[in-house]
């Protein structure tokens, strides 16, 4: 089960999600400040954290700052109220992973909480898992009903970036630069012409499918997990 720690000050806001996360099926952890949620994580393994910025004694920049500077990185979803771009930026800048602004939206809260952790999960382990389909980042193979076979590599960095964050629709070029990290005239042909090769090679898997999105790029989508 994961462990959410919520660093909330106001004690309605704060329970209101312990409710909300423990009806998801989450364990929930509570701190009033940053300095509370720090000496908390010196004894307590927590997967995610539920952050609120304006706080006493220690804010959530100065929280987030601190625990990135230590070089932890367990993923935050700072929820506030301040709302205008510089606070966003401000927000990023320390180090958190996401922002919600606050009334949050509870059912987007719990999408947003969930690929954190999915994300989190697939940096640590370096592999991506979807039903029965396997990918391993560092051998570069997708397993699939007992079978194994090994990609190359431009083709296995498309996969895994398509299927690590599906139903995100990814432009050519945004691809073009990730995989291959160049710019070029031929990005339509070059990503088209590997798109077609995965395609073919996993034609008879239902677990997913590569969709074009006419006129901007592909996104992957899950068919049955």
């Amino acid at each position: 089960m994961f462990r959410i720690l919520i660093v909330e000050d106001d004690p309605g806001t704060s329970r209101l999600m312990q409710a909300v996360l423990k009806h998801a099926g989450y364990k929930t952890l509570t701190a009033d400040n940053g300095e509370n949620a720090l000496e908390l994580m010196d004894v307590e393994h927590v997967d995610l954290i539920l952050l609120d910025v304006m706080m006493p004694v220690m804010n959530g920049h100065e929280f987030t700052e601190t625990l990135r500077a230590g070089g932890d990185t367990t993923p935050i979803l700072m929820v506030t109220a301040k709302q205008l771009p510089q606070d966003k930026c401000k927000g990023f800048l320390a180090g958190t992973d996401d922002y919600m602004v606050k009334p949050v939206n509870e059912d987007e809260m719990l999408l947003r909480i969930k690929a954190l952790l999915r994300r989190a999960k697939i940096a640590s382990e370096r592999q991506l898992q979807i039903g029965a389909l396997t990918l391993n980042y560092d051998a570069q193979t997708v397993s699939w009903r007992g079978e194994s076979q090994t990609l190359p590599l431009k083709e296995f960095q498309l996969l895994y970036k398509l299927l690590s964050c599906p139903d995100r629709i990814f432009t050519r070029w945004q691809l073009m630069d990730e995989i291959w990290g160049m710019e070029t005239d031929s990005a339509d042909a070059t990503i088209n012409v590997h798109i077609s090769r995965i395609r073919k090679r996993f034609e008879d898997c239902p677990v997913f499918e590569i969709r074009a999105i006419r006129g901007i790029g592909y996104k992957a989508v899950i068919l049955h997990e």
